[in-house]
């Protein structure tokens, strides 16, 4: 029997189709913020949440979010869910924090970046013409595309430069280096330079790949349109990576696991690992800033670098700073579509869940870093137009009148806009191979 159901009035006061599946992600995805992984529970709950709707909305009315999101708290604490039903309620009211952000006009990334190092960014960009588009695209008029680039080049190099000689002030205490930062960041690239850096000072470097500690596919938790969500902390064994760290750091040996992305299964105790008295572990992830993944090592004993786009260019109609996370979303599109097979159309579709779990879980714990990089090259939006600007027109139409897909919309729009303004490059001879964009454009000499 259908469900009498049938509709929900989002916030915006948009009427979408009712799909009990989102009551069950909702209630799994805070089943795992507290360590939970059971997805038949989550589901039979929805189905009571289900079950109160039907009973107690008068014929005829559509429920709002709001309404369901009311008695989900209530069935969760009614089955003695309190722990989940606390993360649900901290979620929910974070969800209201950040909308009533948006709705004040704070349009700049939310971070927790130093002043100081906005500040060098910003300044650079000035002393080298660059800190507005109509600047940029005077200078690219002009014939100095390749002088940006090599000073853009030069920029990031000293940055990396400069987190190696700190690495190296504190050779003595660090046993763990940290490479953090938010999607297409420029992680990848960041990490081969300065291990390149640090072995010509003599260290020696132990990779630990945290993605190999995943939990097996079906434990994940999913996004609201059904999709598995690989960006939360949640979808990694955090205790089991913060256990092998301790050891590690104690000179044990410790048998790390290995993750199937084809399958999406573990496999634990796979392979055997060992550091020596002067040997360094180096993470490369996403959230390595997060306290869960090595709380039990003594601060003194990690070095943790934060990277981020943090391009100051103004730009359109409102004269706005270019937002860093839009750099990074047409980054992973011209990335994903070369490289992992992925149509430029999902990668849009899928970033309100990067970006909302980057708020949550990456963000909050930029200032714990001991040094941040500017991975931002002023060069690489007039590369990124040629690729990508009749996409974004594309999606500006489709998603114009789609309540669903509002998000998609505001953010084609905004980087559309933008695009438009940016006179394109589509020679790209002159960026090194050597160089971080070469990470997501292609051409690069390093192996991904």
């Amino acid at each position: 029997m259908s469900p009498k159901i049938t509709q929900v009035i989002k916030r915006t006061g948009a009427v979408v189709p009712y799909n009990r599946e989102r009551i069950a992600n909702a209630i799994y995805r805070a089943a795992v913020a507290v360590g939970g992984r059971d997805r038949a529970t989550a589901e039979r709950l929805a189905g009571q949440v289900e079950a109160t709707l039907e009973k107690t909305m008068p014929p005829g009315d559509i429920p709002t979010v709001e309404e369901i999101q009311d008695i989900v708290e209530e069935v969760l604490i009614e089955n003695g869910h309190a722990r989940t039903a606390k993360a649900f309620i901290l979620y929910r009211e974070e969800r209201s924090r950040h909308r009533s952000r948006k709705i004040a006009h704070h349009n700049r990334d939310s971070s927790n970046i130093p002043y100081r190092k906005l500040w060098e960014v910003l300044s650079w960009a000035v002393d080298h013409d660059v800190h507005t588009v109509q600047r940029l695209n005077a200078r690219i008029a002009r014939g100095e595309f390749a002088e940006v680039v090599r000073e853009s080049e030069r920029m990031y190099e000293e940055d990396v430069a400069t987190a190696a000689e700190l690495i190296k002030e504190r050779l003595d205490e660090v046993k763990i280096v940290i490479i953090s930062g938010p999607s297409s960041s420029g992680k990848t690239t960041t990490t081969i330079k300065l291990e390149a850096l640090l072995k010509g000072m003599g260290m020696n470097l132990v990779a630990l790949n945290v993605d190999n500690y995943f939990f097996d596919l079906e434990l994940h938790p999913k996004d609201e349109f059904g999709d598995y969500d690989f960006e939360t902390p949640q979808a990694l064994d955090l205790d089991l990576i913060n256990e092998h760290l301790v050891r590690l750091v104690a000179g044990e040996k410790v048998l790390i696991p290995f993750y199937d992305f084809k399958t999406g299964k573990r496999t634990d105790n796979a392979t055997p690992m060992h550091i020596g008295p002067q040997d360094i572990i180096l993470i490369d992830s996403l959230h390595g800033l997060y306290g869960g993944m090595t709380e039990g090592v003594p601060d003194e004993k990690k070095f943790k670098l934060y990277i981020e786009t943090l391009l100051q260019m103004k730009c359109c109609s409102d004269d706005r700073f270019i937002r860093w996370t839009d750099v990074r979303l047409m980054r992973r599109m011209v990335r994903d579509s070369l490289f992992r097979g992925y149509n430029p159309r999902q990668t849009l579709e899928h970033w309100h869940y990067v970006r909302s779990s980057e708020l949550r879980h990456i963000i909050p714990h930029v200032n714990t870093a001991d040094y941040v990089i500017n991975s931002a090259m002023p060069y690489e939006l007039p590369i990124m137009r040629p690729r990508l600007i009749d996409h974004f027109a594309q999606w500006v139409e489709d998603y114009r009148d789609d309540p669903q897909r509002q998000d998609a919309f505001n953010r084609a729009s905004r980087v559309y806009e933008m695009l438009t303004r940016v006179t394109p490059v589509e020679d790209g001879s002159a960026i090194p191979s050597t160089a971080l964009l070469r990470e997501f454009i292609g051409g690069s000499d390093y192996k991904y």
